[in-house]
């Protein structure tokens, strides 16, 4: 049984992990976010906890009822895209007028305020349609294929999610020496800008 319940966790890490590391909106936003060292453990925990909350719901079988809506799923995908695309004409604007003393915020004096980093990161999580198909969708159909191990697949893929964000927010940290410079800023929101802008144009073009 033990065995079972392990080997299961494992598993649900392991897929959970595959599906998140790759470079989207919501880790290039924690990327940003981690190397200011501004509101990152609000940010990790918005992202874990949404993780965790629409995976434990995949798991409980949420998912047929969301296949059943797919007018839903639309109308996400057009307000994220549109959000994505203006986040990312913002980040592509620093790159063209750097804010002065922009590279000083790695310092931790970042100028824009936790409550708005939080509900950049509650859109940029909530607002993207291809997270429910992930977590909800994905990853629950997965765990209804472990039978009554579903739920220990299902945390396995939350403690994933956790893993991923809490070492992605706080180990951007290490970069701070070199985004100490204003030019590696100007790089760092293009690869935002370029990541936003795409993802938006994805989710407007697939609404």
């Amino acid at each position: 049984m033990t065995h079972g319940i392990i080997a299961a966790a494992l598993a649900g890490f392991g897929t959970g992990l595959s599906l998140i590391v790759a470079i989207g909106a919501q880790n290039a936003f924690v990327l940003r976010q981690g190397a200011r060292r501004h509101a990152v453990l609000a940010v990790v925990a918005i992202c874990a906890v949404s993780d965790a909350l629409l995976i434990a719901l995949g798991v409980a079988g949420v998912g047929a009822f969301v296949t059943a809506w797919p007018a839903a799923l639309t109308a996400v995908g057009i307000a994220g895209g549109g959000f994505l695309i203006c986040y990312g004409v913002l980040a592509a604007r620093r790159v063209v007028s750097p804010v002065p003393g922009a590279a000083l915020e790695t310092e931790g004096a970042a100028a824009a305020s936790r409550r708005r980093a939080v509900l950049t990161c509650l859109a940029m999580t909530w607002l993207n349609p291809h997270v429910y198909l992930d977590t909800v969708l994905l990853l629950g159909s997965l765990a209804a294929d472990r039978g009554y191990l579903r739920w220990a697949f299902g945390i396995g893929a939350a403690l994933a999610s956790l893993t991923w964000f809490a070492t992605l927010g706080y180990g951007a940290r290490l970069l701070s020496g070199v985004l100490a410079r204003p030019s590696a800023w100007r790089v760092l929101d293009g690869f935002v800008a370029a990541t936003m802008v795409t993802m938006g144009a994805l989710l407007l073009a697939g609404g």
